[in-house]
């Protein structure tokens, strides 16, 4: 998936440089969650959607929700970097506001991006702060992933 380029947009994370990165300590999974682990991963390299990384300064966990069609779904626990990052207080705007702005006009068109998070790729130096953890090794994203604090406000 190409994405939108970086001089367009991309997500920068505002960590607090008096916070000191934490690492979190990898959970142990039973043999089916790691397979499905194992598949998600596969998934996301082959899409690009994350890259493989040697010594990051901060690293998370996978955690596995399951679905309601009883799959499971992986996640990473972004817990502690969230902690790290303000919160972006730019205000969205709100749904009546948005109606109303559209009042007197002919037309009304909507964009509905597949995987639109993905489509958002990372800051680049801030990809490794991404970083998660697996059986398999250590990875960050190359894209904005679910997650992170202020990644509703980048989209």
């Amino acid at each position: 998936m190409l994405g939108i380029e970086r001089s367009v947009i991309s997500h920068n994370l505002a960590v607090n440089e008096k916070c000191k990165p934490v690492v979190q300590k990898r959970r142990s999974f039973n043999p089916e969650r790691s397979a499905v682990i194992k598949e998600e991963v596969s998934k996301l390299l082959a899409a690009r959607s994350i890259r493989e990384v040697k010594y990051p300064e901060w690293v998370a966990n996978v955690i596995l929700v399951k679905k309601k069609n009883s799959q499971w779904r992986m996640c990473v626990d972004f817990t502690d970097l969230n902690k790290a990052c303000p919160k972006d207080s730019f205000p969205l705007p709100r749904i009546d506001q948005l109606v109303d702005a559209t009042a007197g006009h002919k037309m009304l068109s909507f964009m509905d991006a597949y995987s639109g998070y993905n489509q958002i790729k990372m800051h680049k130096p801030d990809e490794e702060k991404t970083a998660f953890t697996t059986d398999q090794g250590l990875y960050c994203y190359t894209v904005m992933p679910f997650g992170l604090k202020n990644a509703g406000a980048t989209y």
